[in-house]
Formats: C-alpha cells, sequence, structure tokens
C-alpha cells in the first residue's frame, strides 16, 4: 500500500466515511506477508515512496506471478524485472492488467498512465547497451518521473551527443549506461552541473572482463558528481536517479 492509499484511508476515518475498525481491516497486513517462498514487503512503499520490485532470475514463473498478484492487491506500477519469455508470458496469461516491455526485459503490472514530475535523462553510449538504458527508463517511468532517452551517443562519436546539451542542462538526473570503455560518464559530468549515474554495462569484447572494465573507469572517473551503480544495474540507477528528481521537484 502506498502512502497516498494510506493517506486516503485515514482522511475517509477523519471525515466518519469509514470505521476505524473497517481501517484497521485495511491495513492489517502491512508491513509483510509470507507466501512460503517469499516474504512480501508491502511496507516499502510507505518507506521509499515505490512499491517492492520483483527480481525474476531465480523465480519460477509461478512464483513472480504469485507475489506481483499479492502486491496488486494493494500497489500499483508493480515492476517484475529481468522478466524473460516464460515469465512474460506468465503474467500475460494470469489476467492481471499489465504491460510488456520486451527490450527492457520488464512487466508492470497495474500500470499507471500519469504525467511523471521533473526530468530524468538516460543516455546510452551505444545501441548495444539499450537493454540495459531500457530498463532504468521504464523503471523510472513506473517510478513517477518524466522520463526522455538519448541513445547511441557514446565517445566514438561525442558529435552525437552536442545537439543534446540544452536536455541535459535541463535534467535533474541522468542515468549514463555504457560498456565497452565506460568512458561517457565522465564526459557528461565534466559538462553539466547535475548528480550522473553510471551504469557499467557487460558489452564488450575480451578485455572488458563482463563489464568490469566499465566499471572500474566509472569509479575512476574524474569528473565530479557521478555515482556508480553495479553492472547492469538499470533499475537501480532508475531508483537513485528517482529519488533525486523527486526531491528537486518537491523542493521546486
Amino acid at each position: 500500500m502506498d502512502r497516498e492509499k494510506v493517506r486516503a484511508i485515514l482522511e475517509d476515518v477523519a471525515r466518519g466515511a469509514v470505521s476505524p475498525e473497517r481501517a484497521l481491516a485495511r491495513l492489517r497486513d502491512l508491513p509483510t506477508e509470507d507466501l512460503g517462498f517469499a516474504r512480501v514487503d508491502l511496507h516499502r512503499a510507505l518507506r521509499h515512496g515505490m512499491p517492492e520490485a520483483v527480481f525474476c532470475p531465480g523465480k519460477s514463473p509461478e512464483q513472480v506471478v504469485a507475489i506481483v498478484r499479492r502486491l496488486a492487491q494493494s500497489h500499483d506500477n508493480i515492476l517484475a524485472t529481468r522478466a524473460d519469455g516464460a515469465v512474460q508470458r506468465a503474467i500475460a496469461e494470469s489476467g492481471l492488467p499489465h504491460r510488456l516491455h520486451p527490450d527492457a526485459r520488464i512487466a508492470v503490472v497495474k500500470p499507471l498512465d500519469t504525467e511523471g514530475v521533473g526530468l530524468v535523462l538516460v543516455v546510452s553510449a551505444g545501441t548495444a547497451d539499450l537493454p540495459v538504458a531500457e530498463e532504468a527508463a521504464v523503471c523510472a517511468e513506473a517510478m513517477g518521473n518524466r522520463v526522455e532517452r538519448v541513445y547511441d551517443c557514446g565517445v566514438a562519436g561525442l558529435h552525437r551527443l552536442v545537439p543534446h546539451l540544452d536536455r541535459l542542462n535541463e535534467a535533474n538526473a541522468i542515468v549514463v549506461v555504457a560498456g565497452m570503455d565506460g568512458a561517457l560518464p565522465s564526459v557528461v559530468g565534466g559538462l553539466v552541473d547535475r548528480p550522473v549515474i553510471a551504469v557499467p554495462t557487460s558489452v564488450g569484447y575480451g578485455a572488458s572482463f563482463g563489464g568490469i572494465a566499465a566499471l572500474l573507469t566509472m569509479l575512476n572517473a574524474c569528473a565530479p558528481g557521478i555515482s556508480v551503480v553495479n553492472i547492469d544495474n538499470g533499475y537501480g540507477a532508475a531508483a537513485q536517479a528517482s529519488q533525486i528528481n523527486h526531491l528537486v521537484a518537491k523542493l521546486r
């Protein structure tokens, strides 16, 4: 249950539209519920402003559906990340309202079409980085942010980035996704006064060591204001960008 739903219940109690007993019944399942194979966190949206996301690898399609079905009882925009074809098919056949994003490997259950706040810009170095970039973009949108994408503008052709400098300077947070040498976040960080969240990807030849080379490059960036998440962790970058963006929007 998210903050607005809890607020609505409390307002109903305050004006006498709902009895305290009925309100208590609606809140009784907080904060967790044990499904046997998973303890579903029903309190995360109250703490973080976004519901629990379901990381699909390692879970059967049936387990994923059971978790998102329980979350859907009191949450919207539930994210099932790294959802392979079997998981996406299971969600599609579950009868739950959903939206599939194959490029991002994400299913959003009970999706809401709302106008997001602020601006989070997602920048990718190459087309091969698109799955991770799309994971970041789709998650950020589901978290209530206005998101724009600037793709395929890595350091091998920086002239492709120049036309987008105005968008870089408007964004409240910038997610930069890059594999290979992982140099793009340093370039972007040196151009703007905005927080840059760097996402190394596992894209690259042998000496990239599955994204470790890009990770080390980003950790050693000389431009200030750059934070780094784990390899291929588009979801983590989106969550950080969302917190920054919502805080800025609230202050403004």
